[in-house]
């Protein structure tokens, strides 16, 4: 029972993008944790930012589509990095940053599904 439990925790760390990366960070000595420094580039914490903005100023589906949209495309443009730290360049330390990054943005992500959800609600109250 005690190693199903143990596989079946394993087979959902690494079918997560998110997860896969984080566990390939620690197992190569680089946690990713809050203790950690969470410092963000500027560029970053500026476009999230404006996502908050664009997000609390949405008032349609179409707007809300369109920050979703965008919020994708960072998303895998920082697992192509992410990628490209960890498999190529095996660089652990600068993956961190990656991973924080995307912990962020899918974070945004479901704050988006949330929003979407409550619309759909409200719209099939009227």
């Amino acid at each position: 029972m005690q190693w199903s439990v143990r596989i079946n925790e394993a087979y959902q760390r690494l079918k997560d993008p998110l997860k896969r990366a984080a566990y390939l960070c620690e197992l190569h000595g680089a946690p990713v944790n809050a203790e950690n420094n969470t410092a963000m580039p500027a560029e970053f914490l500026m476009q999230q930012m404006e996502w908050r903005e664009a997000l609390d100023d949405a008032s349609s589906a179409a707007e809300l589509d369109e920050i979703d949209a965008q919020v994708l495309s960072a998303r895998r443009e920082a697992l192509q990095k992410c990628e490209q730290l960890l498999d190529v360049e095996q660089n652990y330390a600068q993956a961190v940053q990656q991973v924080r990054a995307l912990m962020f943005i899918e974070r945004f992500a479901h704050d988006i599904e949330a929003r979407l959800d409550r619309m759909d609600t409200a719209d099939k109250r009227q």
